[in-house]
Formats: structure tokens, C-alpha cells, sequence
């Protein structure tokens, strides 16, 4: 790899900098020059938004200043000495004099962290970084660099047995490679074969297989992150920070062959091992949700102010005077909830597969939401958008992961995955999950029109927990277009029900980030998502709640289910009747139905229940989660 990437020119050994910037802006001018970045004022704010994370300046005088940047034209490193010295903020507070800059492209495979791993070697290397400051020469430097490691003349065999390692760091980055060869090295040195799972920042790699494990003569755990420690239960183990190896790795491994055995609590070991699978599944949806609120947001109010201000009722529903200011404000809304589904599984699959999954995830969350592609009156909303997000992630991820000739691994992130990945999803959703999503609206449609003679209680039910379930999605959109259909031929009562039913959503969680604020069962995210939701449930935007529901939809959906059901009961209960295409309380405050005082008290009964289901609900699981923990 590291062959690849420098060259002769790409290394100075005299540099003139007398400073930790100016020794970025000289190492990255080298780069420029070489044509591997196109932009420098780029790459060094990307070298220096990396540096905000953690100093990468190490001991014996090295620094290894790298980043990520769509700056990068071709992956290089970039090699520079500072004869006297400068001032770096290195850990073990001496003068920086060796520098290794990488540069690695914005959205490709993780170059940096590969070189690092190569370079590690090299600096753990006896006298490599002394010898490599006495290079007079360009060509002597590069040699030194690219020279194959002698093993030593007094290594052992490594017949006395079998061990394994474990290395990380909070970065994942330098000190992970740095221990890992440390121990390899210590390891042979004593006679040990080894085998090294680094926890780095491209993910685990080379762990040890069960069977593995069970002949280690003792585990070594160099870790400054948490890893998972109960599969060694019954081995010789030593646990040591990530540093340790690298400053006498023999004596590391020593501790370790004389150490106790490990015991592992195997309650605590079965409550890691699912807080850490639901956790990464919590941190995927919660990218989406997160980039989502801002559209959820800002298209709600500017729909719920157009609609408040300038709506009027009609047959078709509340409708804005043509050529009125209203109806530009509503078209604005209107694009920002066109883009709030894609967006939210866009930013799941970025979450899983960094930058090459987010246009895939984009495309196939229009697509799910779309319905047009696979023969549906309405697409899936928000419950599609995750799947869609999951699974084009998850299939990304596995794309770019694959081992790509040297030549077409620089398009993999930015042309063969993106498409296949957008080829995937489409086609899964236009001639997989299309055609049964379609056949199901059409079954619930006549499952409707079936009951629509037959006990209102039991069509109250039915209408309303359709109206819950997926705010704006396909169960939604097939009771308001069924209760829409009614009207025209007289049967208003449906509407009505629908009326009451539909702002309970929004409502209801508007009201739950209220009352349970004291219980902290909500994040502070959520809490300023409550009041816009609630918003949006005056005038009737079921959609409001959505981020709740994609953010903890065990908790959310069936308060959001049980509520509009008893709005949806009530208000057949009371004849409620509404002749307008709209629900919420601004139709029932505009006119538009018959007992608008019975209508709120409708839908207030129904917000106080899913409010209330909510906060039991979340409150329930938080004791279960407390109690595995305990």
C-alpha cells in the first residue's frame, strides 16, 4: 500500500517550519504539488477538523497528521522532517520531528487507516525513526521506508504456544496498529505464535474464532475502548491500556501468561451483547430521525400557518384562495414533507455505510414513498423509509467492503456503489414489496367498504388505529381516501371520525414530551419536536409525529393506535359528521362540522390517552431495561 501512495517527491527532509501550522500548510503544499490534492485550503481544514478530535502527534518525536477530504484527487502520503524540532503538543510533551501526512479521498476506502497499519510496523521497527532522521538523501528515506523488516537473529521458534491480542484506542487510529504490531513482534520474539484484533475506526477486524479462543494460553486486552470481554471467560488474562504493549510488549505478555483466569458474568455479558446490537440499530435511526425534524419541522408550520391563516373549507377539502400568498407558503411546506421521508432513509443508510450509501438511500426512500412506482395510491411513509434505509445501508456497506483491483477502488465509492445500491432498493421495492403493498391497500379498502354497513363501534376501531399506525403512510392514506370517498355519496359520519381521529397523533405526543419531562423519558431533541408537533396537530398534520414514532416506534405506534381509536369511537358515537376532505381542530373551529364542541372534546380524549399509553409504555420499558442491567 504504502508503495502506492509516495514517492520521492512526496518527501522533504529538511522542512522549514518553525510551527505545528505551518508544518500542515508546507507538508500539504507538497501534495498540491504533486497533483494529489486540488484544493489546499480544503484539505487543511479537514486536516484541522481531524486534529479537534484527538492530537495525532506520539512518542519518540512522530506525528501522524492524516484526514478524509473531497480535496484529495489521489490517496498519497506526504513525508517531512523537522531537523530542530517543533513544538507539536505531543503526549509525551518532547519536540515533534518526524511527520507523516495522509491524505485520503472524502468517501473511499479507508486509506489512512491502512497506511497507518503499514507504517506501524516500521515505527516499532529498532532504529528505524533515528536512522530515518540521519537520511541525507530522498532516495535514502524512501528506501529505509519501503525496506522488508529482517526478523531478529535470536528469535525464537514460535512453538511455546498459542496467544491472542486485543487493541484499541478512543480513535481507533495510530496506537491501535502501533500495539497490534508490538504484541506481534513481543510475541515472536518469545517463542508465540499471536493473532490481534484491532478495534479500529474502519470497525473490528481479525478476531479470534471460538475455537481460537479455547487454545489461547492467555489473552492479552490493550484496549482504551470497551470491546467484549465475557467470550475469554476461562482464559489467562490480562486487561492493560492501549499503551502498554508498545512500551514493553514481552513484559505485557509475561503479565498475561501468569495472570488468573477471566470469570465473566454472564448476566452482564447477555445485557452487553443487546444493549450493543440495539444500540448500533438506535444510533441508525436516529441519524435519520435527527437530519429528518428539521423537514418534519419546517413543513409542518409553514403547511399548519398557510392552512390556519388563509384556508377555508370545501368539498375537497381545506383549501386556499387561488392566487393567494397562502398558497406559495403551502407549496414550500408541501416540498419540505416531500423530501422528510427520503431524508430520513438517506441518513439511516449514511449511518451504515458512510457517504457511498447516502444517495442510494435517498433514491429508495422516494421510491417507498412513492407508490406510483409499484402500482399503490400511496407509498409506505416513514415504516417503508426505514426498511428501505436498512437495507440499502446494510447492502452498501457489503459492496464497498469487497476486495476491488487497485484501479477501480477509487470508484467505488462514488459510481459502483451508489448505483448498484440504488439498483438494489428500486428494484426491491418496484417488484418485491410494490406488488403486495398494492394488493393490500386494495384488500383493505374493500375490508372497509365491507364494514361500512355493520357496527360503527367496530369501524370506529378499525378506522381509527388505520388513522394511528403510520401517520400519513399507506394504512393512513387508505382510511382518509375510503372516509374521503364517503362523502360523495352522503356519508359524512366517516369524515368525522376521521377528523377526530387523525390530529391525535401529533397531539398526543405533543402533550407526552409535556407530562413526561419530569420522568426524563424524552430527549431534548424531542422535547422541542413535541411543541411543533403540536402544531401540527391543530390543523390536523398527522405526519407531526413521525420522528417519535421512527425514534421508538414500540413505544409510540400503539399510543398512537389506542388514542385515535377512542377519538374515532367517540365521534361516531356522537354522530360527528364533516364535510370537508381535513381533520383537526381547525375544521372543527372553521364550521365544517356539525358538533364542533363535541368534535375537541373527541379529539381531547383521544390525545390524553396516547399521551398517557405513551409515557406508560416508554416507562415500563425503561424499568425492564434497569432491571436486565441490574
Amino acid at each position: 500500500m504504502i508503495t502506492d501512495l509516495i514517492n520521492e517527491k512526496l518527501i522533504c527532509l529538511n522542512l522549514k517550519a518553525t510551527s505545528k501550522d505551518e508544518v500542515f500548510a508546507e507538508m500539504a503544499q507538497l501534495l498540491h504539488a504533486q497533483g494529489r490534492i486540488s484544493d489546499k485550503a480544503q484539505f487543511l481544514t479537514d486536516i484541522y477538523a481531524r486534529e479537534e478530535i484527538g492530537n495525532t502527534g506520539f512518542e519518540d518525536g512522530v506525528a501522524l497528521p492524516h484526514a478524509k477530504s473531497k480535496a484529495v484527487v489521489e490517496p498519497a502520503v506526504a513525508i517531512g522532517v523537522s531537523q530542530s524540532g517543533i513544538d507539536y503538543g505531543a503526549e509525551d510533551g518532547q519536540p515533534s520531528k518526524l511527520f507523516f501526512m495522509i491524505a485520503s479521498p472524502d468517501g473511499g476506502s479507508d486509506h489512512h487507516i491502512e497506511v497507518l497499519a503499514e507504517l506501524s510496523s516500521k515505527l516499532i521497527e529498532g532504529g528505524f525513526i533515528e536512522n530515518f532522521l540521519k537520511a541525507e538523501t530522498e532516495q535514502q528515506a524512501l528506501e529505509l521506508l519501503l525496506a522488508k523488516s529482517e526478523a531478529p537473529a535470536n528469535q525464537l521458534e514460535a512453538n511455546k504456544g498459542f496467544l491472542i491480542g486485543v487493541t484499541g484506542c478512543p480513535t481507533g487510529v495510530a496506537h491501535t496498529y502501533l500495539a497490534a504490531e508490538a504484541l506481534e513482534k513481543g510475541a515472536a520474539e518469545l517463542g508465540y505464535q499471536i493473532k490481534v484484533e484491532t478495534n479500529g475506526s474502519i470497525g473490528v477486524k481479525n478476531s479470534p474464532s471460538a475455537d481460537e479462543i479455547a487454545r489461547a494460553d492467555a489473552i492479552i486486552v490493550a484496549s482504551d475502548k470497551q470491546v467484549d470481554m465475557n467470550r475469554f471467560a476461562g482464559k489467562k488474562l490480562i486487561e492493560t491500556g492501549v499503551k502498554a504493549p508498545i512500551s514493553d510488549a514481552k513484559a505485557v505478555i509475561n503479565q498475561a501468561l501468569e495472570a488468573p483466569e477471566f470469570v465473566a458474568d454472564a448476566k452482564a455479558a447477555k445485557s452487553e451483547d443487546n444493549s450493543s446490537k440495539r444500540s448500533d440499530l438506535y444510533r441508525y435511526l436516529m441519524n435519520g430521525v435527527s437530519h429528518m425534524i428539521p423537514f418534519v419541522v419546517t413543513g409542518g408550520l409553514l403547511i399548519a400557518l398557510a392552512l390556519a391563516v388563509g384556508g377555508q373549507p370545501s368539498e375537497a377539502g381545506m383549501a386556499i384562495p387561488e392566487g393567494s400568498m397562502w398558497q406559495k407558503v403551502l407549496d414550500v411546506g408541501v416540498v419540505a414533507f416531500t423530501l422528510m421521508i427520503p431524508v430520513l432513509s438517506g441518513y439511516i443508510a449514511y449511518a451504515i455505510a458512510d457517504r457511498p450509501g447516502l444517495a442510494p438511500g435517498l433514491i429508495g426512500g422516494w421510491i417507498a414513498n412513492n407508490g406510483s412506482f409499484y402500482g399503490a395510491e400511496a407509498g409506505t411513509g416513514f415504516i417503508g423509509a426505514i426498511v428501505a434505509g436498512l437495507l440499502v445501508g446494510y447492502f452498501v456497506k457489503w459492496v464497498v467492503t469487497r476486495n476491488y483491483h487497485k484501479f477501480i477502488q477509487p470508484l467505488v465509492p462514488i459510481m459502483i456503489a451508489p448505483i448498484t445500491g440504488s439498483l438494489f432498493i428500486s428494484a426491491l421495492f418496484i417488484f418485491v414489496i410494490g406488488a403486495p403493498i398494492a394488493s393490500l391497500m386494495d384488500s383493505l379498502n374493500a375490508m372497509l367498504i365491507s364494514m361500512s354497513t355493520g357496527s360503527v363501534i367496530l369501524l370506529g376501531i378499525v378506522l381509527g388505529g388505520m388513522a394511528g399506525f403510520d401517520m400519513g403512510g399507506p394504512f393512513n392514506k387508505v382510511a382518509f381516501l375510503f372516509s374521503v370517498g364517503m362523502i360523495a355519496s352522503g356519508q359524512t359520519q366517516f369524515m368525522g371520525a376521521m377528523a377526530c381521529a387523525i390530529p391525535v397523533a401529533p397531539l398526543g405526543m405533543g402533550l407526552a414530551t409535556v407530562l413526561g419531562r419530569k420522568f426524563n423519558l424524552f430527549e431534548e431533541s424531542e422535547l422541542e419536536a413535541g411543541k411543533a408537533a403540536g402544531a401540527m396537530g391543530l390543523v390536523g398534520i398527522s405526519e407531526g409525529a413521525i420522528p417519535f414514532a421512527a425514534q421508538d416506534p414500540m413505544s409510540v405506534i400503539p399510543a398512537n393506535v389506542v388514542g385515535s381509536m377512542v377519538a374515532a369511537v367517540m365521534a361516531f358515537s356522537f354522530g360527528i359528521t364533516n364535510s370537508v376532505a381535513h381533520g383537526g381542530p381547525v375544521v372543527a373551529l372553521l364550521g365544517a362540522m356539525n358538533k364542533p364542541l363535541l368534535a375537541l372534546v373527541c379529539m381531547a380524549a383521544g390525545t390524553v390517552v396516547t399521551a398517557l399509553v405513551c409515557i406508560s409504555l416508554k416507562k415500563m420499558r425503561a424499568a425492564k431495561v434497569e432491571m436486565a442491567v441490574a
